[in-house]
């Protein structure tokens, strides 16, 4: 199995992959940068149907399933929760761009990542 795939609970158990093809997918479908689509959290629940159904487009074709977004809404009902949607989701994404798994960063990584807040900090 690939590094880059997380598994999502549904209807059956389903492999949630954002490779090329399924970002691309993305972007085209909503419109939205990637930076964007990160931005706009879960709170739009049509935003995250095309997360979910563009993460799954790979495991529909190894299944030889015909995945259409309209599905969607039937494939997140069966969820065991919302919470598990979104942590899927977050988990997929930070694999695909080859982030560590979250609580795992490295203390230099975490630095460098703070020194590139765009937060006013007063300078000493």
């Amino acid at each position: 199995m690939n590094n880059d795939v997380v598994i999502i609970n549904l209807d059956r158990p389903r492999e949630l992959r954002y490779g090329h093809k399924a970002l691309k997918t993305l972007v085209a479908l909503t419109g939205k940068t990637l930076e964007e689509i990160e931005l706009a959290g879960f709170d739009d629940l049509e935003l995250v149907e095309k997360l979910v159904y563009c993460g799954l487009l790979s495991d529909a074709r190894q299944n030889g399933e015909t995945l259409e977004l309209a599905h969607m809404e039937d494939l997140l009902d069966a969820a065991p929760t919302y919470a598990h949607v979104v942590q899927s989701v977050q988990a997929a994404f930070r694999a695909a761009f080859g982030a560590p798994p979250e609580g795992k960063e490295q203390a230099g990584e975490q630095l460098e990542n703070e020194s590139h807040s765009t937060g006013t900090k007063a300078s000493a």
